[in-house]
């Protein structure tokens, strides 16, 4: 076979190869177009259910409104015709009463005539005293027409426009929830959760983070602040986690819809203090250490179970109690753990002390971070910078390590050089007194 026909079966295989790349290429674009159909489809399937049933239980509850006002209205009417009527009846009673009283004095009247004309004027006697006693010209009071209650309806027919105006622009339909997840990072032990908005007009109060393991069962509360980013701890690693996010607008108390969720894992095994150590025990995750009472001779220092800091990632130490200052406490980071140490302001390490000072190498910086109070954070950032060789030997070379430490509001970079390369760090801490009690994550 000559040359330029291997140069064209070389390019035909090429061809097809590109092809076969280009058609798994457009089928995985269909997939993902196919799913974004199915996004759309089944959330309008869905935000149509809620919506028919949001105003069928809002026609419902304004029925059952209705129904209690127009009840209470006519118990009202009831009792105002009920006591109106009351007097009413007394009154007729007494004219009645008065009516049968006269049909009897007139009886008796004409029969006493009857028996005047023959004489006898005793029954006629008695009937004149009788007339006398009874009053004949007292009569009962009637109320005029303008003195009883006439009831009548008061009816506010704008009631009708006010509600049309409050139905008419109630509930509104979003194409896309006001916030959603930016970015998900995996931390040791945990993924660092970002979001943020994408409605502008949206003016959050309060943003409500949860997540569920795997991709069913319930979702729960994780957090629910202020701030737009949380780091989510406590997370077995390689195991796939969902996410999502809502928030609650300035001066309201419903929450919005739930960004579309989304799914993260982490490799990154947790940070764990090392067991054993005296004069600290540690929480059932060995993630928080509390220096207590014992061996109060002498500083001890409290080192990671296995060096799992690496360049590039944020290892952050937070304060939960604080106990008495000394100068020899110190949180930091180390290249190789040595026992019998006060303090981790020793070589190959760099540190913070409870009171603001860092160290590097066991000497201190010039600058400073704020002393160290209930819920101090303090976070370690730290990237390769360069080599730089002996005599164009790296074996003799130096190593050079950009430290960020940040402190509240406040930070301090810096470079740690190192004789050796070091792809992970233990972390460690040293405290001279009890109570102090610290968080790493």
């Amino acid at each position: 076979m000559s040359i330029e026909a291997d140069i064209l079966l070389q390019e035909a295989k090429e061809s097809i190869e590109a092809a076969q790349n280009y058609k798994t290429e457009l089928q995985q674009r269909l997939q993902d177009l196919n799913q974004a159909r199915k996004q759309v489809k089944g959330s309008a399937t869905q935000t149509r259910e809620v919506l028919k049933q949001h105003f069928r239980d809002l026609g419902g509850a304004l029925t059952k409104l209705l129904d209690e006002r127009l009840a209470s209205l006519l118990l009202e009417v009831d009792t105002i015709e009920q006591n109106s009527i009351r007097p009413l009846d007394d009154c007729q009673k007494l004219i009645e009463q008065g009516v049968g009283t006269a049909d009897e004095l007139l009886r008796e009247g004409e029969a006493a005539l009857r028996c005047s004309i023959g004489g006898k004027d005793d029954k006629l006697c008695s009937f004149t005293k009788k007339a006398l006693q009874i009053q004949l010209d007292s009569l009962p009071e009637v109320p005029s027409l303008v003195d009883v209650p006439c009831l009548s309806a008061q009816l506010d027919e704008s009631l009708l426009g006010v509600v049309r105006e409050r139905i008419f622009s109630h509930g509104t339909v979003a194409s896309h929830p006001p916030v959603q997840i930016d970015e998900l990072l995996e931390r040791p032990g945990g993924i660092q959760v970002r979001w943020c908005k994408v409605d502008d007009e949206f003016a959050a109060q309060d943003y409500r983070l949860q997540y569920r393991k795997g991709t069913s069962g319930l979702f729960e509360d994780v957090y629910v602040g202020q701030d737009m980013e949380y780091i989510v701890l406590h997370m077995d690693p390689n195991m796939d986690y969902q996410f999502r996010v809502c928030a609650r607008g300035d001066g309201q108390r419903e929450w919005s819809p739930w960004s579309i969720p989304q799914v993260a894992y982490t490799t990154l095994a947790p940070h764990e203090w090392s067991t054993g150590t005296e004069g600290y025990s540690l929480s059932s995750r060995r993630n928080m250490a509390l220096r207590n009472d014992t061996a109060l001779s002498k500083g001890t220092v409290l080192y990671s179970k296995a060096p799992t800091y690496f360049c590039g990632q944020t290892l952050t130490f937070q304060i939960i109690t604080a106990g008495q200052v000394d100068k020899r406490d110190s949180i930091g980071v180390c290249v190789e753990c040595v026992n019998g140490q006060e303090t981790l302001q020793r070589d190959r390490a760099v540190c913070i002390s409870t009171n603001g000072a860092v160290f590097v190498n066991g000497k201190e910086m010039t600058n400073q971070l704020p002393p160290f109070t209930l819920g101090s954070t303090v976070t370690f950032d730290m990237e390769m910078v360069n080599l730089y060789p002996v005599n164009n030997n790296l074996e003799g070379g130096s190593h050079k390590l950009r430290v960020t430490i940040g402190s509240g509001s406040r930070e301090v970079v810096f470079d740690w050089l190192l004789d050796e390369p070091c792809d992970s760090l233990h972390f460690a801490c040293s405290f001279a007194y009890p109570g102090w009690k610290v968080l790493v994550f």
